[in-house]
């Protein structure tokens, strides 16, 4: 993750049902829909303010982390989750079982 977020808070924002960081006025997202104790994500975007500038990584970087911590399992249907997670398989662990993209 770029340094410049570390200290940026992640959002579970219920009302839109997204996970989101605030930087300088612009927004990074995971639009989400949960299923009991796991979490799918749908769909993540970079405002253009933040485009190309690390900013989707750090929201899943984060988001992945509040979905172990937070003892949730993950269903990841946004190609852009699954691909981070192709190129970071310790990652799997909190991936559903019911989830088979990955076999």
């Amino acid at each position: 993750m770029n340094p410049e977020y570390t200290s940026i808070p992640l959002v579970r924002n219920d009302g839109e049902k997204r996970f989101e960081i605030n930087v300088n006025g612009h927004y990074a997202f995971i639009t989400f829909t949960t299923m009991g104790k796991a979490i799918a994500l749908n769909h993540t975007e970079v405002e253009p303010g933040l485009a190309g500038k690390g900013a989707a990584t750090a929201v899943i970087e984060k988001t992945l982390t509040y979905i172990e911590e937070n003892g949730f399992q993950l269903l990841p249907f946004c190609p852009m989750v699954f691909a981070y997670i192709k190129r970071h398989p310790e990652w799997k662990r909190v991936v559903s079982a019911r989830f088979k993209g990955f076999d």
